[in-house]
């Protein structure tokens, strides 16, 4: 269910109800926000959070598929660690920033915005990230590979293509030296042109 633009407003204003509106914000990127940031940023840094890895977990019903055909997408999933990159937003752009990641990531409320700590090479920060919500009807837990990779060569949502998603994210975490070994396969499967999906008859 879509969540209105009141209820997009309350839970920014939650997430951000300790903040003094004087300092500057932490972002954790482990997705698309690595290589499609549309918001400035004044400083990015190589972050590690430790107790969530980065998944393909959530069926992604507007943006990366439709409600007949969903897409996933990545979200963080509980148990080992996820190494991103910790974007800083100026506190003068804040508002304006959450609005639109609101808008982006929060349409159906199938993430918990969540405090965590990042660790950088030159200190933690405390980022927001948007973890999954494994009791929201858009988790998707547990499929196997066959089912990932079925899903994702089908689905086409209104930011494009999801194998496009997929394959953007992994070329952005090769390029930050970020090594994710289930991605890289998931990527290379998705490539080779043995697997390619089959063509629909004419």
């Amino acid at each position: 269910m879509l969540l209105t633009a009141a209820e997009r407003q309350a839970s920014i204003e939650t997430a951000l109800r300790d903040w003094n509106r004087r300092d500057d914000v932490w972002l954790f990127a482990y997705g698309s926000l690595i290589w499609k940031a549309d918001f400035p940023v004044q400083e990015r840094r190589m972050a590690t959070v430790r107790g969530y890895h980065r998944s393909l977990c959530l069926w992604s019903r507007i943006n990366r598929g439709t409600l007949a055909s969903p897409g996933l997408v990545f979200g963080l999933n509980r148990g080992g660690s996820c190494r991103g990159v910790a974007l800083r937003l100026a506190a003068a752009d804040v508002d304006d920033v959450f609005a639109a990641l609101w808008e982006r990531e929060m349409m159906m409320g199938s993430y918990l915005p969540r405090w965590l700590r990042c660790d950088t090479a030159t200190g933690p920060v405390e980022g927001l990230a948007f973890v999954i919500d494994r009791g929201g009807s858009g988790y998707a837990g547990g499929l196997a590979e066959a089912e990932v990779l079925a899903a994702i060569r089908r689905a086409h949502g209104r930011y494009g293509a999801c194998v496009d998603y997929v394959l953007d994210t992994a070329r952005a975490l090769r390029a930050h030296g970020i090594r994710d070994r289930r991605l890289d396969q998931l990527a290379r499967r998705l490539t080779a042109p043995h697997e390619a999906a089959p063509r629909n008859p004419v």
